[in-house]
């Protein structure tokens, strides 16, 4: 059986992608069992004692003044749940809702939540059946934590809500009949336990992570055919030039570029064609090595956060406390996912410039004006290259930072908040957009290798050959005026699953 174990500390992107993309199974860990049963008896311990501790004994943000009494602990949690399940908008896409599930999970298993293993595991066991609680995408403010995504995940787990199960949507309690499972009645803690952190924002922002750290090697890929339908020339990648400005990113750029194009007939170098080339080719190790940079700095932050504890408050059994804390503030992922976003978003925007080069006559060095031979009668790429250009400048738009705006909430009592579940939902968006533009690149690359008549006949490097040939498996030459929407899913499916990128390894090595 295809299944990652979980223990709180060791679960990684790729493993995140298994569960929310690939369904594979979630087990508890022997020690995420006993550390779980141990902060339990703590807290069956902390309401036998009557203890005042946040959102146990008491109420919750500004309600956090108003004891609760020991026989009202289970209304209290269930109040929790269906209260703040309060989001709108379209339903997350399942692989969403599957990671910040498995997250959750993962987060509770470190043993400083206080829920019962058996709440636990029937959540493990509504993932593992393939429920997919439908959680409205709009309405965290990513801190305290996501409450209200995380809501709408918890509430089938009652018998509540909606979910999806065998791709249909229905009540909550329905999914759990069909999938075997009973509804769960929360106790002390466990409400809170569930809610309180930043698995909605961490879940989002890890796919487009995972994506994005994929779409650093397309975009690689794209500019190197772009430079073989150009005659681009080499000189600029030079390792020489790179070590002398030793960002890895920069150097890591330049070398899969001269990978790719290794053995090409149709690069150049410096005097022979031009020159140098324009920035967009130029100082593609530049731009593209920066954004390598960053999503690296992200993937670290990710991969803290993905194995954290966001709950609030913090069970210490050690040192027989409950100590309430500000883990639930989405502030690192925020700017982590704004950052990716702005980093995604540049990519974009140098592709699209190479892309204008490609189909613009005065650019192009005589290639035919936007990549037809009957120009006039025919528009060619021209209109190619206005999708592209109008979704670089929706990315501008969704580059703007969430992490810089703050609402307070709860009668101020948290009164700065990350909003990081935006920051992450914009960065899915910007990976969509870019990894189209880079689609539309590609095409538009092949093209033009194939109306190059100076050129007829002279290799592609290595790298570039194989992504010519996958592009041309999906689609052929652009002879006549068609429907080129069709072509571009037929790239972007490529893109998708990632078969562009490994085909090209499998002739060039991994790319860095």
């Amino acid at each position: 059986m295809c299944a990652v174990v979980v223990d709180g500390k060791n679960l990684s992107l790729k493993d995140v992608a298994l569960v929310a993309r690939q369904n594979y199974k979630v087990q508890l860990s022997g020690g995420a069992k006993e550390s779980i049963n141990k902060s339990r008896a703590f807290v069956d311990r902390l309401v036998n004692e009557g203890r005042v501790v946040y959102g146990i004994t008491t109420g919750f943000g500004e309600f956090s003044k108003v004891s609760i009494a020991k026989d009202q602990t289970e209304l209290l949690q269930r109040n929790l749940i269906i209260s703040h399940a309060c989001g709108v908008g379209n339903h997350l896409p399942a692989d969403a809702v599957r990671a910040l599930m498995l997250l959750r999970i993962n987060a509770l298993t470190q043993g400083y939540s206080g829920i019962r293993l058996g709440t636990v595991q029937s959540f493990v066991d509504m993932l593992n059946t393939g429920i997919v609680p439908a959680v409205p995408e709009k309405g965290s403010l990513g801190s305290s934590g996501d409450l209200a995504p995380l809501s709408h995940a918890v509430l089938p787990l009652l018998g509540l809500g909606e979910a999806y199960y065998e791709g249909k949507l229905m009540p909550g309690a329905e999914a759990l009949k069909r999938a075997g499972l009973q509804p769960v009645t929360l106790t002390s803690k466990e409400g809170l336990a569930l809610i309180n952190g930043t698995q909605a924002m961490t879940g989002i922002g890890a796919l487009a992570l995972y994506d994005g750290l994929n779409l650093l090697k397309l975009c690689d890929i794209a500019a190197a055919l772009t430079m073989e339908a150009l005659n681009g020339v080499v000189d600029a990648f030079m390792p020489e030039i790179h070590e002398t400005r030793p960002h890895r990113g920069q150097m890591d750029a330049a070398s899969n570029v001269l990978r790719l194009v290794a053995q090409s007939q149709r690069v150049t170098n410096s005097g022979e064609v031009r020159v140098q080339d324009a920035y967009s080719l130029r100082c593609v190790p530049q731009v593209h090595g920066a954004s390598k940079d960053a999503l690296r700095f992200v993937a670290g932050s990710v991969a803290i956060e993905i194995n954290s504890v966001t709950d609030n408050p913090i069970i210490l059994v050690e040192k027989d406390m409950a100590v309430s804390g500000g883990n639930f503030h989405g502030q690192p992922m925020a700017l982590s996912f704004d950052f990716l976003g702005i980093a995604l978003a540049e990519l974009a925007n140098i592709s699209e410039r190479r892309l204008e080069r490609l189909v613009n006559p005065a650019l192009s060095g005589g290639l035919p004006a936007f990549l037809t031979e009957r120009g006039g009668l025919e528009s060619g790429f021209m209109i190619a290259q206005y999708t592209a250009a109008a979704l670089v400048s929706e990315n501008k738009v969704l580059a703007h930072p969430a992490s810089v705006d703050s609402i307070p909430s709860s009668a101020g009592q948290e009164d700065h908040v990350s909003m990081g579940t935006i920051a992450a939902r914009k960065a899915r968006e910007i990976y969509f957009n870019c990894s189209r533009v880079l689609a539309i690149e590609l095409f538009a690359a092949a093209q033009a290798i194939d109306l190059n008549r100076a050129d007829k006949g002279k290799k592609l490097g290595r790298g570039t050959q194989a992504a010519y040939d996958m592009v041309r498996s999906v689609s052929d030459t652009v002879t006549a005026d068609r429907e080129l929407y069709l072509d571009f899913n037929k790239i972007a499916a490529l893109v998708d699953t990632n078969q562009l990128v490994e085909t090209v390894e499998a002739a060039v090595g991994e790319l860095l």
